[in-house]
């Protein structure tokens, strides 16, 4: 099959994106291949843009990518059977102190509320230490690993998308066309191309603007037998409830592409979740691991086409919000590449901002 679309990425976004061009009749080749650190399996898949704000459009785009999540995952169910979990109890942001209750009361969109002491405590009686929380409704978290098992399960049961292991070194555009250059020295051409492979963008010769994309780890742990309904934020890290487990998480660390743990690392994340839920002050976790963030400048990704090659289409630098973003921005690659309207305004993701 010759493509009419390659996807570089096979993490949520390439995925996402995929069959999203498939739903559109488009022929995708998604090329891909594993590596330590990959964002989209080590993410602790929270779903918070009210608490991750962003400006202006930005921020309007991020609740309306939360919002594309129930239908999102029952699309997915109806195709493969399989069902990530979804929370959509609301996100807590806890203060522990005074001057946290004065800070987070100053700082709360207007789409949130204020529960005091006794209201948290009656939500979530693990958090009756706290001295409020700021309440976001509708925000919440997905299982990011089961997402992930479903994105798969679809596109190998979609028969105009085909996955092939390997790794994009090079593109070469012109406005109508791509060819692209593999590291096993093969080569794929197609009218677009769609540069999705998160922390690893920049090391795609011919895609300039990549050059903004740089890693970050996070490291996360986590832990067996502690209950928790809401994702939870507290002054220096946060808790994810998934299934019987919960996340802890993160730490932000400029080390490359270096996605080992570190004892340091999981000593802070130990600390400020026995802060968050003191029951888990002396647990031990029963894992633990480091993901790399494609980050920014301003936190914001690249979304859109290259102004002078516009076979190219970037669609990386997601940065925390990759899981969140995901389904919004497969439909919006679509949409790119079949010419359809646009439901956001892209200008603050523009590739060539920086």
């Amino acid at each position: 099959m010759n493509p009419d679309v390659v996807v570089a990425g096979q993490g949520v976004i390439g995925l996402c994106s995929a069959l999203a061009l498939a739903e559109r009749k488009v022929k995708v080749t998604v090329v891909g291949e594993s590596a330590p650190g990959e964002a989209s399996r080590a993410a602790a898949g929270m779903l918070a843009p009210s608490v991750e704000r962003a400006s202006a459009e930005a921020d309007t785009f991020g609740l309306a990518a939360r919002d594309r999540y129930p239908d999102y995952l029952d699309y997915l169910q109806e195709r493969t059977g399989i069902r990530a979990a979804l929370n959509r109890r609301g996100i807590l942001q806890i203060a522990l102190s005074p001057a946290g209750v004065k800070g987070l009361r100053k700082s709360a969109p207007a789409t949130s509320s204020w529960l005091d002491q006794s209201e948290v405590s009656k939500l979530e009686p693990a958090l009756s230490h706290s001295l409020g929380a700021v309440y976001n409704p509708r925000d919440g978290c997905v299982d990011n690993v089961a997402l992930m098992e479903a994105l798969l399960a679809a596109v190998q049961r979609t028969p105009l998308i085909r996955l092939s292991t390997g790794r994009v070194t090079q593109i070469d555009a012109t406005a109508e066309s791509v060819a692209v250059r593999l590291a096993d020295g093969g080569a794929i051409s197609a009218e677009r191309f769609i540069l999705a492979v998160g922390a690893w963008s920049a090391h795609i010769s011919g895609a300039a603007f990549a050059a903004a994309v740089s890693p970050a780890k996070g490291q996360l742990l986590e832990y067996h037998g502690a209950s928790l309904g809401h994702v939870t934020y507290g002054p220096r890290g946060y808790l994810v409830p998934r299934g019987a487990a919960i996340i802890a998480g993160s730490t932000m660390e400029r080390t490359g592409f270096d996605a080992s743990t570190s004892e340091t690392g999981i000593a802070k994340i130990r600390s400020a979740a026995g802060e968050i839920l003191p029951r888990l002050a002396n647990a031990e976790p029963t894992s633990f691991w480091a993901g790399l963030r494609p980050l920014t400048p301003d936190l914001l990704p690249l979304l859109g086409p290259d102004p002078s090659r516009p076979s190219i289409i970037y669609a990386c630098g997601h940065g925390r919000n990759g899981i969140l973003m995901a389904p919004l921005t497969g439909d919006l690659v679509a949409d790119l590449v079949t010419g359809s309207p646009l439901p956001h305004d892209l200008a603050q993701f523009r590739p060539d901002r920086f």
